[in-house]
């Protein structure tokens, strides 16, 4: 019976993605594919023989970054790069968990050309120089905790997220273990050879790669604008006007120093990130809701220095607008046409769009 129900369900959903899929123009590409970028070869000592085929002589190939790419027909000048966060790789931007169109294809159709990112050491970028192990630890409700969208058995009241158990199965099915040690400037380096490789753009960051995002820009002045979902860590401030670190339930947030030098690149282009709901304004014992309250805090801090040297910089919290129930993955979450229709507003007051 219980396999019976979940047949159902299943094709309920698909009965519902094909309901929404109708009547949509087709997307028209003028050109589609994958490469990798970036990276470094590592050469072991010796002479290569063919005849007896050991390591001395070989090489390998390593550290690079793999980027998934979609380019409509009359795309938009500036095209879209995409970087995932923790445990996650370009599924994120992709079809969500629960079938509906994702960013990549929303913004296709608003005829900007993508770029999706697997970052080094996770995915397709998967190979690093150095042994590893991949531990097979049971964690998915930690997780579930961690991005805000259930507490327990418990989901947030009115989450954005469907709460089907298939939605639940493909959430899970996401998620993708580091195949090396995370490495800044190893992953900054291969983002930076990306847009060395297609010129200007804009950085969409979520999580993780939020920190790295504002590293790869004082790198390169091929980005041209920021978009940042809930940067998680490493936020960066001028020598000398850090912040003190911030505690939460789940730990320490500190923030990083650079050049004043360095951190004034950032004022030179305009940036914009977006939090959204269930984030205490004080403390609280829950780790999975606390955890944000210090990253949304220091966030606001790193804008107002930002603006302070001149910068165009904002923080959304987006309950705060009215956009209610959203989880750490707005781009997946149930109104994600929503959230993706605020960024493209704000790239088209930019005049980025």
């Amino acid at each position: 019976m219980k396999r019976i129900i979940l047949t159902l369900l299943a094709l309920i959903s698909i009965s519902s993605i094909l309901a929404q899929t109708e009547g949509r123009k087709p997307i028209s590409l003028q050109e589609q594919g994958v490469f990798a970028v970036g990276g470094v070869i590592i050469k072991a000592e010796g002479e290569y023989n063919p005849n007896n085929p050991q390591k001395e002589g070989q090489t390998l190939h390593v550290d690079h970054a793999t980027v998934q790419y979609q380019i409509p027909s009359n795309a938009k000048k500036l095209p879209l790069v995409f970087w995932h966060g923790f445990g996650q790789t370009a599924r994120t931007w992709q079809t969500t968990a629960d079938g509906r169109e994702g960013f990549q294809t929303i913004f296709l159709r608003k005829g900007f050309s993508v770029y999706l990112i697997d970052q080094p050491r996770r995915g397709q970028g998967g190979r690093g120089p150095e042994e590893s192990s991949i531990p097979a630890t049971p964690n998915e409700q930690y997780w579930l905790g961690m991005f805000r969208i259930a507490k327990g058995d418990e989901f947030m009241p009115n989450v954005q997220f469907d709460k089907s158990p298939e939605t639940l199965n493909q959430f899970y099915r996401q998620i993708s273990p580091d195949l090396g040690a995370i490495d800044f400037e190893v992953n900054t380096n291969a983002v930076s050879a990306l847009f060395d490789k297609i010129g200007d753009g804009i950085l969409i960051t979520h999580s993780h790669s939020g920190g790295q995002g504002w590293a790869t820009a004082i790198k390169n002045s091929n980005i041209k604008a920021i978009v940042s979902y809930e940067p998680g860590s490493g936020f960066v401030f001028p020598e000398g006007e850090v912040p003190d670190p911030m505690e939460s339930s789940a730990g320490t947030l500190e923030a990083v120093p650079v050049s004043k030098l360095d951190f004034l690149k950032l004022t030179k282009i305009p940036i914009i990130i977006y939090y959204g709901d269930f984030i205490p304004e004080t403390q609280e014992s829950f780790y999975g809701t606390d955890n944000w309250r210090p990253r949304l805090a220091m966030a606001k801090l790193f804008v107002k220095a930002i603006n302070k040297y001149g910068g165009d910089a904002k923080v959304v919290h987006l309950p705060k607008i009215g956009i209610e129930g959203n989880t750490h993955f707005p781009m997946s979450d149930l109104n994600n046409a929503e959230i993706a229709n605020l960024m493209n507003g704000w790239l088209n007051d930019k005049g980025l769009n």
